[in-house]
């Protein structure tokens, strides 16, 4: 028996109503790698019961606590039901990709069985037309709860499902299943656990919250702001804090758009497909950023072309959701959920593909600062410290900022990966839509490529392969702007220097509609350039400024 931790519970508590708790993957397979070419039903359930007899989460099963006093259990049964879990469908004709996405929505869109173990699979026959897909594929839709598995962890059991070769396993060298089953707790021994386990977090709560105090010290006036001015903000802060509202720990507040409000019990999937060579090739192009910038700036570029397109875009950016790991070198292992967050803004204001990438770079760096300096695991850490029920009640009230979007980019393995003898050539991540958080883009690469997969309501997104299209069309302005400022020479001016000398020269923009997509010159570009990039631009236009008001001073009349 096993206690989930704070951040496992908090999934849990998290699903309600239309918000479902659970993560996917679209996996794509081609059989012709398999001995013989084929690849049976029952050969994916053999190879499923050998594989996950190896990990305890696929056989554990929930044990509530009475009134919310403690945090669950998992309890392992004493064995797998293979052929519940792993389910078998197959599309009608034609078999395109647009119907095996609306096949992966409606799967998506169903709540786990909480009496069993919280994990599902479908393999999906009668891919007959997907593009790209080698004839007689098969895809394999698998689900679990997020209070199992995290992104990291998830790529981890990627792999352990997965081999390297080909090679089907052999029925003889199967496990045999040498694990042995919990009993069912008692009530008594769930309230006294209680007792002794909230009590024993009093301690790590208080060293936790002067941990906290230091570090939050440590990042000074200049990162916390004016002290009489926190001090008068603080209390009415820490009250909206403790009544669930999260909306103080942003900046500022996000725009409203589409994907602001509830969601309803309808998912829509779509993901994009883009060559991984082709992200290092613009790294390189253009320099000084990542491959995480690359993403998010793809991410602001598609919402820029989606929402503009609708006259819906925003004047501001929009603010993301950002997971991060709290991993650190070992990446699996059965740790429950080991996941900070953060919030990027992903300039979707800004039209010009080079101008987002740079302030998303620039962005990047202060979120790590001062994340770094709090610490990333702070919530983790608080969920973990916090007495079980009084952290329940603060789950259960809680109120997400309505920010509209979470992103996230997981890397993969780099090679190709086997089931049962066939390939793996396509793997399409699926995560969460929730309430005020009405799309999320996962991005994943495997072998080659970066997959990228759109999740949301289907009142909200109710053409999500427009969203698509403009992920694929936003990569290509990102690679087309990135090669034609490295074919711009050595000897000429960097992008940071051309931004602030545009600024000085442009003409003033013509009247626009308030929706309209914003152009490069709509948009304040100084908040788009990296410092490291502007000092020399900006040195001129700060000289050429004071000048003139020198100038202007002697000619004014002396009084």
């Amino acid at each position: 028996m096993k206690q989930l931790s704070g951040a496992d519970a908090m999934f849990l508590q998290l699903e309600h109503g239309n918000n479902f708790m659970h993560v996917a993957s679209l996996a794509i397979y081609d059989p012709s790698t398999a001995p013989g070419g084929k690849v049976r039903f029952k050969d994916v359930l053999r190879h499923f019961a050998a594989r996950v007899e190896e990990f305890p989460q696929f056989r554990r099963r929930l044990v509530q606590v009475p009134l919310s006093l403690d945090r669950p259990y998992w309890v392992e049964d004493s064995g797998i039901d293979v052929e519940f879990h792993v389910r078998h469908i197959a599309l009608p004709h034609p078999g395109d990709w647009r119907q095996l996405c609306i096949q992966v929505a409606r799967l998506h869109s169903r709540a786990l069985d909480r009496s069993k173990p919280l994990w599902e699979a479908y393999i999906i026959e009668g891919l007959h037309n997907v593009a790209g897909v080698p004839a007689g594929s098969f895809a394999l839709y698998t689900k679990m709860h997020h209070a199992i598995i995290d992104g990291e962890s998830g790529t981890e059991l990627l792999k352990a499902l997965h081999s390297l070769t080909p090679e089907p396993i052999d029925e003889d060298d199967a496990p045999l299943g040498g694990f042995t089953a919990d009993r069912d707790p008692l009530l008594p021994e769930l309230y006294s656990r209680a007792l002794v386990q909230n009590i024993g977090r009093l301690p790590s709560l208080a060293r936790f919250s002067l941990g906290t105090a230091k570090r939050v010290a440590s990042l000074g006036a200049g990162a916390v702001g004016n002290l009489s001015e926190l001090g008068s903000s603080l209390l009415p802060q820490l009250r909206t804090l403790l009544s669930g509202d999260l909306s103080p720990l942003l900046a500022k507040l996000p725009p409203k758009t589409r994907f602001s409000g509830d969601v309803s019990a309808h998912r829509v999937f779509e993901a994009a497909g883009l060559p991984l060579a082709e992200f290092k090739t613009i790294r390189k192009q253009v320099g000084g950023v990542t491959l995480n910038d690359l993403f998010l700036a793809i991410v602001g570029g598609a919402l820029n072309k989606y929402l503009g397109d609708r006259h819906e875009l925003p004047d501001t950016s929009m603010i993301a959701g950002v997971p991060m790991t709290l991993r650190g070198e070992d990446k699996g292992g059965d740790r429950g959920n080991q996941v900070g967050f953060t919030f990027m803004p992903v300039y979707s204001d800004i039209a010009d593909p080079l101008l987002r990438l740079r302030a998303i770079a620039e962005s990047a760096e202060t979120s790590k600062r001062v994340t770094d300096a709090v610490g990333k695991e702070l919530a983790r850490d608080l969920l973990e410290y916090l007495p079980a029920p009084v952290a329940g009640a603060l789950v259960r009230n809680v109120k997400l900022p309505k920010i509209g979007l979470i992103v996230s980019n997981v890397r993969g393995p780099d090679v190709p990966l086997y089931m049962a003898g066939a390939q793996l050539v396509n793997y399409s991540p699926i995560s969460i839509a929730l309430d005020g958080i009405g799309l999320n883009v996962t991005g994943f690469s495997y072998n080659g490529t970066m997959w990228i997969c759109a999740v949301s309501c289907r009142e909200m997104m109710p053409d999500p392969a427009a969203f698509a299209e403009c992920l694929r069309s936003s990569f290509a302005d990102l690679q087309e702007a990135a090669a034609r400022y490295a074919a711009s020479g050595a000897d000429e001016p960097s992008l940071g220097d051309e931004v602030a000398v545009a600024e000085e020269t442009s003409p003033a923009p013509a009247a626009k509609p308030a929706r309209a997509r914003k152009s490069p010159s709509a948009r304040p570009a100084k908040r788009a350039t990296a410092k490291s990039r502007v000092r020399p631009a900006a040195r001129k236009t700060g000289a050429r400024a004071r000048r003139k008001a020198a100038a202007a001073a002697a000619e004014a009349p002396q009084g």
